[in-house]
């Protein structure tokens, strides 16, 4: 499967969605936002966007709680009831709950509808919307089902970014850490060197973010190897995200402050298994802590959390796999870890 979309920034965004549009017939344009996008996106899109064909709006609720099954079957009910074909076209405005769900929604209804990608968090800009992944939750467990789509194009505007709550912007700075972390140095000295998230640092670190998810994903659509160390961070990080939306004591963690966690622990696992640097371990936890709250993980949750990693999706034949780094940028796929290094490394992060 080859990463055949475009992604469009700044000037040319709009330009080019409403060529894109105007050039293909589409019978039906629909726009599947939330209760946040539909009040504060939702008249800026359309102020930008100027379709010949007419659209209807379908709204769903936030949250990752309802990334369901439930949610799909509504979309595909709303697109049956406005009498959506194999020649329409669904437009997801929204972050990376909405974006996984309207495009697995559409990859599946009719055997597959086209859609366009419009992320409207910093999450959604730097990672789901990027890649062809589409899904859903099941059972409070992370992106269980689902298939590899591409939307036709993507869309960046920055202008988005200005309607996020503090929280949420601070949620994608997690998978940009790890991009950095992973795969470019530049990126990780960029970062550490300029921690305010301005919108001039954010703008330099999505492009660079794009630039690559995007390479990675050319080289492994579906995610044989290379594609594997975007999961950094996530085998524990996933795992502790599910317990915490399942457990009804608990606030619901966003998705990067749980990947924030688990950059922590798999890096202390790096650390103590393949001798990551400790310097860089240190600059990593001061980086979190300053971006993100410290959660307190008690030794009561840790059997959940086990659990929870055995339903990770890189798994095989029963045995939880870790991608782990060397170095900054100097990656390790398919480790095996002793659960005693794993408590251990969970214990750092609480230390």
């Amino acid at each position: 499967m080859a990463s055949t979309y475009n992604v469009y920034f700044e000037e040319k965004k709009y330009t080019s969605l409403k060529e894109y549009l105007n050039k293909t017939v589409y019978s039906s344009i629909f726009i599947l936002v939330d209760e946040h996008t539909k009040s504060q996106c939702l008249p800026v899109f359309l102020s930008k966007i100027q379709a010949k064909t007419d659209y209807r709006i379908i709204s769903i609720t936030s949250g990752e709680k309802n990334k369901t099954l439930e949610t799909c079957t509504y979309v595909w009910q709303k697109l049956t009831n406005f009498n959506a074909d194999r020649k329409s076209i669904l437009i997801n405005l929204g972050g990376g709950m909405l974006t996984d769900l309207g495009g697995f929604t559409a990859a599946t209804f009719k055997r597959g509808i086209r859609f366009i990608n419009v992320p409207t968090t910093l999450l959604g800009m730097v990672d789901a919307s990027i890649g062809g992944k589409t899904g859903i939750d099941f059972n409070y467990l992370k992106n269980q089902i689902g298939l590899f789509s591409n939307p036709e194009l993507i869309i960046i505007d920055y202008s988005y970014l200005k309607t996020l709550p503090k929280r949420e912007l601070n949620s994608g700075m997690a998978e940009i850490i790890k991009y950095a972390l992973t795969y470019d140095k530049s990126l990780w000295i960029s970062i550490i060197n300029n921690r305010e998230l301005t919108i001039k640092n954010l703008k330099i670190w999505i492009y660079k973010s794009i630039e690559i998810k995007t390479e990675i994903v050319k080289k492994d659509p579906t995610e044989q190897s290379l594609r594997k160390i975007l999961n950094y961070g996530h085998t524990i990080g996933h795992a502790i995200e599910s317990y915490f939306l399942n457990a009804t004591h608990l606030k619901t963690l966003t998705h990067g402050e749980a990947i924030a966690i688990g950059l922590i622990i798999e890096t202390y696992i790096s650390f103590k298994q393949l001798h990551f640097p400790e310097k860089e371990l240190k600059a990593l936890r001061e980086l979190i802590h300053v971006i993100f709250d410290k959660e307190s993980l008690l030794k009561s949750y840790y059997p959940a959390f086990f659990e929870l990693m055995k339903q990770d999706k890189k798994n095989n034949n029963g045995i939880v796999f870790f991608t782990l780094m060397e170095d900054i940028a100097k990656y390790k796929i398919n480790c095996t870890v002793d659960k005693t290094l794993i408590e251990e490394a969970i214990n750092f992060y609480n230390a």
